[in-house]
């Protein structure tokens, strides 16, 4: 029996930002693992080289154009969703810059992706689950920034922050309808994005403070993503599990 607690075949889940980065990634390991997909990002022709990896894993894809910043976009796209079983709300952008430079076009962009589309995809999946009398789980991806702040990044840190405390508000009140809610919170993870910044002075600088010396792997962001999608944590919600190499351990 224990080989089988992580199993998450299938289970069909929702990955938002699925397009590219951490939700394109997520989405070919859980299709490896035997889940089926259902792919939302506004990137359609993204998303299509998603679902094709997933296919080609002999997985179902389906392909759900969505922009979760837009709650009209989300009520829509959910019209149409097929019954699920876990949502993956990995949708998020960034704006750096001091709160007194920030333009309200960046402030909103971050807060209705990184949180409001949390909320309206997290409403709308309760709605269905609710709707069909059948348990749900929510896997939130929020930050090591959501625990601990972090220069220069206000709307990013306030917004991630806030997803933390969403993820526990929707754990205790869908208890009882054993709906459950989680969240992942990523330190440092290497990605196409960042790369080239971590290659420089200030990226060095800092990996430094992270006790590892180095940033994360995606790959290492896969072992509480199985866990969490997965019966494994039946009796888990509302936990916000840091994957950050002890980053947030540092000394202030």
């Amino acid at each position: 029996m224990s080989e089988n607690r992580f199993d998450v075949s299938g289970k069909r889940i929702l990955i938002t930002g699925a397009s590219s980065g951490f939700g394109a990634h997520f989405a070919r390991v859980l299709a490896e693992q035997g889940a089926d997909l259902v792919l939302a990002a506004r990137r359609v022709e993204k998303l299509e080289e998603t679902a094709g990896a997933v296919r080609a894993l002999g997985r179902d894809a389906v392909v759900v154009p969505m922009n979760v910043a837009d709650h009209a976009s989300v009520e829509a796209a959910f019209e149409r969703m097929p019954a699920l079983d876990v949502v993956v709300n990995n949708a998020g952008i960034s704006r750096d810059g001091a709160t007194d430079t920030l333009s309200e076009e960046d402030w909103s962009a971050v807060v209705d992706t990184n949180l409001n589309g949390v909320w309206a995809v997290s409403k709308f999946a309760i709605q269905q689950w609710r709707r069909d009398g059948r348990p749900g789980n929510i896997i939130n991806i929020a930050s090591i920034l959501g625990l601990r702040v972090g220069a220069m990044l206000a709307p990013y840190t306030v917004a991630k922050a806030a997803v933390v405390q969403f993820t526990q508000s929707i754990a205790l009140d869908y208890a009882r309808h054993n709906i459950r809610c989680n969240a992942i919170c990523p330190g440092y993870v290497e990605t196409d994005i960042n790369r080239e910044f971590f290659q420089g002075p200030h990226g060095e600088k800092l990996i430094k403070r992270i006790p590892y010396r180095r940033l994360g792997q995606i790959d290492e962001l896969v072992g509480p993503l199985l866990l969490l999608a997965s019966d494994a944590s039946s009796y888990m919600s509302g936990a916000a599990i840091p994957v950050d190499g002890a980053h947030l351990c540092n000394t202030l």
